[in-house]
């Protein structure tokens, strides 16, 4: 069966065949190999199981249009990864501004500045409750969740987090300290 001989084709291969045919009936296939994945990244940025699979929707149709510019500099998991937490991102930055929330604006100009707040390691992060974690997470900037969930949720390392945002080491270490030290302020805040 043909469907069998597809299944074992590599995603690169599945993808120049999609973008050569704009065969939705090969999309499909991709969809069932990442939809899972794609989803669990989308509830991390959602309020609930229905929004998150929307926002799954929302990533696969956007795909399907972008697939063509998937260049194969990195695997497509990879690729397909940040593509999702981009699409994330903007997607709690712009309902974010239809509610009028200040937004902090991530540059990569990094400043050095003392922040007041003591260094905040692994152990003190991993220490906060669950659920008041999840709220302090929902007030910081979406920039800042996606790393700590790059570093902490997908257990990401510095290397692999400098590939995929495509930025230097230090500005990912940095990233990762402002990060924590912005959630832990807003957890004690709550």
């Amino acid at each position: 069966m043909r469907t069998n001989n597809i299944d074992k084709v590599s995603d690169e291969e599945l993808i120049r065949k999609i973008v050569e045919k704009n065969d939705t009936h090969l999309f499909a296939i991709l969809y069932d190999r990442y939809a899972g994945v794609v989803y669990n990244k989308c509830y991390g940025f959602s309020n609930s199981k229905e929004e998150a699979q929307d926002l799954t929707h929302d990533v696969f149709v956007r795909l399907f249009v972008k697939l063509r510019s998937f260049k194969g500099r990195s695997k497509f998991s990879t690729w397909l990864y940040s593509f999702t937490y981009n699409f994330c991102v903007n997607y709690v930055q712009r309902n974010s501004a239809k509610k009028n929330e200040k937004m902090t604006v991530v540059t990569d100009v990094i400043k050095d500045e003392d922040t007041g707040i003591e260094e905040i390691n692994d152990t003190s992060l991993f220490e906060l409750k669950s659920d008041k974690l999840a709220k302090a997470l929902e007030i910081i900037d979406p920039s800042d969740k996606m790393i700590l969930l790059m570093k902490y949720q997908d257990d990401m390392s510095i290397k692999e987090i400098q590939q995929l945002l495509e930025i230097g080491e230090s500005a990912v270490k940095m990233r990762v300290k402002r990060a924590k030290e912005k959630v832990v302020k807003a957890y004690n805040d709550l």
